[in-house]
């Protein structure tokens, strides 16, 4: 079977997951789009890129503000129209506004989930027609272990990232029959910037809770992004992977 070219677009590309995500999809010789928000820095999007090219990745950066449908729509068509297709989409972008509820404003809620589930809806919708035409594609969505067991202080994030694996199930079922698998990752606590600023003492006590004894490395995300992109993984769509060292299992 000869070798397709294929190319990805990853949201939150330029982030710490994002980044393992990115480069591990570009090892397999696929062609990257990462895309970034940033609050609208581009030059931040640009060092990132130049950075990773100095280290041996050619990456293209794509700006969107995924909470926003037509940027969405700007972003994918401005990656269809540099390389031509789409045939992996890893939904990673997400953020995260704690409070516990009593104390949470309506604006901590709809940012949250903005960011982390329409962005998945959006991103998606752009892409999917290009996908069923060509009878071909691999969707990925980042969740999180809170989504699978709750997180005080959490409801908007924990609310939006339990959403995106029941958009998972119900896409999946709908392209199936079109080549195009639909999967979920959840990852536990990983070892990016975010976590690592958290006091070490909490930290700590994270550690704690995790069976394996450490935290996750954003390369083992990024290998099961590559797993399930893999034409090779037709057969499993609608799944959920929970990747957290134990921490919670169901």
């Amino acid at each position: 079977m000869p070798h397709i070219h294929k190319v990805a677009l990853v949201t939150g590309g330029t982030g710490g997951i994002g980044t393992a995500i990115c480069q591990h999809l570009y090892v397999q010789g696929i062609t990257v789009a990462a895309a970034y928000y940033g609050g609208g820095k581009h030059e931040k999007a640009q060092t990132w890129k130049a950075k990773q090219s100095e280290l041996g990745y050619e990456f293209t950066t794509v700006y969107a503000d995924v909470k926003d449908d037509q940027s969405c729509n700007s972003m994918v068509s401005d990656v269809l129209k540099k390389h031509g297709k789409i045939d992996i989409l890893v939904n990673n972008a997400g953020i995260t506004q704690d409070a516990q509820l009593k104390n949470m404003s309506t604006e901590q809620w709809l940012t949250v989930l903005r960011t982390n589930l329409d962005s998945v809806f959006n991103v998606t919708r752009a892409v999917i027609n290009d996908m069923v035409q060509r009878n071909y594609g691999r969707i990925i969505n980042i969740s999180s272990i809170n989504a699978q067991k709750g997180q005080f202080g959490q409801v908007n994030y924990s609310a939006a990232k339990a959403g995106i694996h029941g958009f998972t199930m119900a896409l999946a079922q709908e392209v199936a029959r079109k080549g195009i698998t639909v999967n979920t990752i959840s990852p536990g606590y990983i070892a990016t910037d975010m976590v690592m600023a958290i006091p070490e003492e909490i930290r700590e006590k994270i550690i704690a809770q995790i069976p394996v004894g450490r935290l996750g490395k954003p390369e083992e995300i990024a290998r099961m992004v590559t797993y399930l992109a893999a034409s090779e993984s037709g057969f499993i769509t609608g799944a959920n992977f929970a990747l957290n060292g134990g921490q919670h299992m169901h």
